[in-house]
């Protein structure tokens, strides 16, 4: 099994670094570059796991991580913010967020959130 990881954040530099770090670790990648893309990604792929920004223009992150809560297949989600609040992260814990992540992110954090909760959900490990 090669993991897709969908990346969603309306940077599209931020989701190009975070794409080439996470295929360097043996992960497929797409892009989305708001939530109502990343909504459409979901439907049409089998992802395996979604970053999320907070902040985007049409469907913010929370919209999108309410919408994956709600689904019957469980994926871990991660949401990102640089302007995160204890009110979005009671939101997103509320919603079994599998981590809340405060931006910058070290991109050897997130490749190991990002390996931890494939190995957590579905047993892959890295090559």
């Amino acid at each position: 099994m090669v993991p897709q990881v969908l990346i969603t954040d309306d940077d599209a530099s931020y989701r190009e670094v975070l794409c080439d770090a996470l295929v360097r670790r043996g992960l497929r990648c797409y892009q989305a570059a708001d939530g109502a893309e990343a909504l459409r990604v979901i439907e049409r792929e089998p992802i395996h796991m979604a970053l999320v920004d907070v902040h985007m223009p049409n469907v913010t992150g929370l919209e999108v991580i309410a919408v994956l809560a709600r689904r019957a297949e469980r994926m871990p989600y991660v949401l990102m913010s640089a302007m995160m609040d204890e009110e979005i992260e009671r939101e997103a814990a509320r919603m079994r967020a599998y981590k809340i992540l405060r931006k910058p992110i070290r991109l050897q954090v997130l490749r190991d959130i990002v390996c931890g909760g494939l190995a957590e959900t579905y047993g892959w490990r890295p090559s």
